[in-house]
């Protein structure tokens, strides 16, 4: 396909993907679920377990292989854009309120599914066939681990905004957790991915460049006044600018030292300055990023999603033990700690619930172990099932959660359990 041949259909292919979207957005909102998971699935739809099923040469048409770098690279702006957006909302005052239970939630929303998990792929290594030729038994299994330990952060944020759950306490305790989590997660799979390659430079790239970053943050906070100072002289385009620019060296330098862009983004969206002008910069970039971009990030997954290399029994029952221990593993381990750390009942559930989400990042994780060659295509499809379960679980979850807390306290509502953090 031509340069002049690709812009016509990369158009085309856009506006497919954004009518799907749309489309099973709406039809999922019936049954209560939030429009990410309506995009999970029309990418998934759009992809060979479905389109391709039914039309081939359609799909083909629609999604060429020379149209998916260009889908990849425009899915990765929306991306990035949603997480600085979650990080610029995110409130870091009621870090100091949660952070004593949201440590403990995350360790053992880490600890807990990566035991599970590499025990599972461990013990089913050479009755089912998981992995591509030349990659070690070992790597494997914690690869497994890793994904299955992974929380969908910028997920579990968007349902918690769409949901009205930012003021509440286990909303809060579920964003600070879900970032610790995947932060952690992260760096664990730079390690695996360090293995794979016999080398030790990806682990010690992403240790380093984290603390490099933490560093940049501080110095950032400490100047951020003189710059807001400078940054109010601006015009809007300017300072639009501005934010842009900083946002994609955020997320170049995160993504170079093997974190991942999405983390430098949200990151610096947690130390930008509250004004009324950068807000509206920053509200200037979110409608596109969101209802255009973003989407193309699902789909891109959805067409290296194969469900039909599901075959067999020993696939099929490594993938439903694989969903079994995702959500014991995740939804299991942050309900007890919660518990444990002394919270209420409803808030625990809750928590776990938001918790076990793993959509966004666990597809991200694993489109990362595809393109290493860790990861077989049928892994790859396992793996997409786990996303997909514990991410449709959590709405219908939270409900019931809700409708259990109405009756029995009919007078209360379901805010009874939800105890604003400060």
């Amino acid at each position: 396909m031509s340069t002049t041949e690709m812009g016509p259909a990369f158009f085309l292919a856009v506006s497919v993907i954004l009518i799907v979207c749309r489309l099973v957005g709406l039809l999922l909102r019936h049954i209560g679920q939030p429009p990410v998971v309506g995009e999970m699935v029309a990418g998934v739809a759009l992809g060979p377990s479905f389109l391709g099923l039914l039309s081939p040469g359609l799909e083909k048409s629609l999604f060429p292989d020379e149209m998916r770098p260009v889908l990849y690279v425009a899915g990765q702006f929306g991306l990035v854009v949603f997480m600085f957006l979650s990080g610029y909302e995110f409130r870091t005052d009621r870090l100091r309120s949660v952070g004593r239970t949201a440590v403990p939630v995350s360790a053992a929303g880490i600890v807990v599914p990566l035991l599970l998990g590499s025990g599972l792929a461990w013990a089913a290594h050479g009755a089912v066939d998981l992995y591509p030729d030349g990659v070690s038994p070992t790597v494997g299994a914690l690869f497994v681990g890793v994904t299955v330990a992974i929380t969908a952060f910028p997920m579990l944020a968007r349902i918690i905004t769409e949901r009205g759950l930012a003021d509440t306490r286990f909303g809060s305790v579920a964003l600070a957790s879900g970032a610790l989590d995947d932060a952690v997660a992260w760096v664990l799979l730079a390690l695996v991915l360090s293995m794979a390659g016999g080398k030790a430079d990806t682990f010690l790239l992403a240790v380093g460049g984290a603390a490099g970053l933490a560093v940049f943050l501080g110095v950032f906070l400490r100047v951020r006044a003189r710059a807001l100072e400078r940054a109010r002289r601006l015009t809007e385009e300017h300072m639009l600018l501005v934010t842009v620019l900083l946002l994609f060296l955020a997320a170049w330098y995160t993504d170079r030292i093997g974190l991942y862009a999405v983390f430098g983004a949200f990151s610096l969206g947690v130390v930008f300055p509250r004004d009324p002008v950068v807000s509206r910069a920053v509200a200037a970039i979110a409608p596109v990023s969101r209802i255009v971009f973003l989407p193309l990030f699902f789909t891109y997954s959805g067409l290296n999603t194969d469900f039909t290399l599901l075959s067999g029994s020993g696939l099929i029952l490594f993938t439903v033990a694989c969903v079994a221990v995702a959500i014991i593993g995740k939804f299991g381990a942050c309900w007890a700690a919660a518990r444990m750390l002394g919270e209420p009942p409803g808030t625990a559930l809750r928590v776990g619930a938001l918790m076990n989400a793993r959509g966004l990042m666990q597809l991200i994780a694993i489109n990362v172990g595809l393109t290493a060659g860790i990861a077989s295509p049928a892994l790859f499809g396992v793996l997409v099932v786990v996303a997909l379960v514990t991410t449709v679980m959590t709405a219908p979850v939270l409900t019931w959660l809700d409708r259990r807390a109405a009756a029995r306290q009919p007078d209360a509502g379901p805010a009874a359990e939800m105890r604003p953090t400060a």
